[in-house]
């Protein structure tokens, strides 16, 4: 069973996303911050993360950065719903920086699952 983590600050989406993720079949562990998706990481392993990019602690932006530098080849999803600036503008910077897919919240279910699933293949 694949395992993925979820860092995101907001508990509702983190809750729903592991819902989801579960009921498709993967195993899930969950973070509200980066700080703390790090130090689960590090621990327990993951094949897959989904890293919210505004959080406090660590932000998914210097998370993306540091699981790229030592994990090179570890599939990363951004989500964001934006912050000081709109989300296209974090979600594109993330894509540069490590991650290989993007979503701007609220996402299409589906089309997350379709990327979990493609980046797991």
């Amino acid at each position: 069973m694949k395992r993925i983590l979820v860092m995101d600050d907001d508990d509702q989406l983190r809750a729903m996303l592991q819902l989801l993720l579960e009921k498709n079949g993967y195993e899930v562990l969950s973070a509200e911050n980066g700080k703390i998706g790090l130090k689960l990481f590090y621990e327990k392993g993951a094949d897959l993360i989904i890293t919210d990019l505004i959080m406090p602690e660590k932000e998914g932006l210097e998370t993306i950065i540091e699981l790229h530098q030592n994990v090179p080849g570890l599939k990363i999803i951004a989500i964001s719903g934006g912050g000081r600036i709109r989300p296209e503008g974090y979600l594109k910077l993330s894509e540069s920086l490590g991650a290989d897919r993007s979503f701007k919240k609220p996402f299409n279910n589906k089309e997350l699952l379709s990327a979990v699933s493609e980046l797991l293949a």
